[in-house]
């Protein structure tokens, strides 16, 4: 799903939240009763989200405040996997530059 046309300081949730992506979602649209197996639990398919981003069940992000032990070490480990996807999007974006500009196309 590619949601574009928004300025670029415009915070990715709020993009998130007024996409279509977001709505379908909603609706269960997407992942509708799909589940992986992780392990031996089985578990529903999540977006992984920064703090700013509202809590859904098909949206997971890191706890804020004072945590305990297990709660910071599940936000680190859910950031650290996050930061992947973001690395990634920096590597698109590095090479392909054009992803960087407006096309008229």
């Amino acid at each position: 799903n590619i949601n574009i046309g928004w300025p670029g300081k415009v915070h990715d949730a709020r993009v998130f939240r007024n996409s279509g992506l977001f709505r379908w979602l909603q609706e269960g649209i997407y992942f509708p009763e799909h589940k992986i197996t992780v392990g031996d639990v089985e578990m529903p398919i999540v977006i992984l989200g920064d703090p700013a981003y509202p809590l859904m069940p098909w949206l997971m992000k890191p706890y804020t405040g004072a945590l305990d032990s297990e709660k910071e070490l599940f936000s680190y480990r859910l950031t650290k996997c996050r930061m992947v996807v973001e690395c990634a999007f920096g590597r698109l974006k590095g090479r392909w530059r054009s992803l960087l500009i407006r096309s008229d196309l």
